[in-house]
């Protein structure tokens, strides 16, 4: 069964070269430019893993991490947090992301990390 990863980022370019990687290497991919689509999307299913930008219209990414964090429902599944703002590394900390990357960001790193925390999962 292929693995879920939700990516929640603003960014439409970005949200695509991300979704088309991670296609590529046969995960499923729901992607949310908005916390509140976010939302919306996990009534419907629950993913294997986040990929959360910092920076959204509607929320910042920190603080969704740590309330995904804090959620019964969603406690276990690993979070990334990505960012081009140097000083959000520190700041995720007290968010307690299982990863964190920094934009720009290297498209084999990112495949590296989403292996290292849900495991190989590549469907042919």
């Amino acid at each position: 069964m292929k693995k879920r990863i939700h990516v929640l980022e603003d960014d439409k370019d970005i949200a695509f070269i991300i979704e088309f990687l991670l296609k590529d290497e046969g995960y499923e991919i729901q992607v949310s430019s908005t916390f509140k689509e976010l939302k919306s999307k996990l009534k419907d299913s629950i993913p294997d893993l986040f990929i959360l930008d910092v920076m959204l219209p509607d929320g910042n990414g920190l603080e969704i991490c740590k309330d995904l964090k804090n959620d019964v429902f969603t406690k276990h599944i690993p979070v990334i947090v990505m960012s081009a703002n140097v000083r959000s590394k520190q700041m995720s900390e007290a968010a307690s992301p299982d990863d964190y990357i920094s934009k720009p960001f290297d498209l084999d790193d990112i495949e590296v990390r989403i292996k290292r925390l849900i495991g190989e999962q590549k469907v042919a």
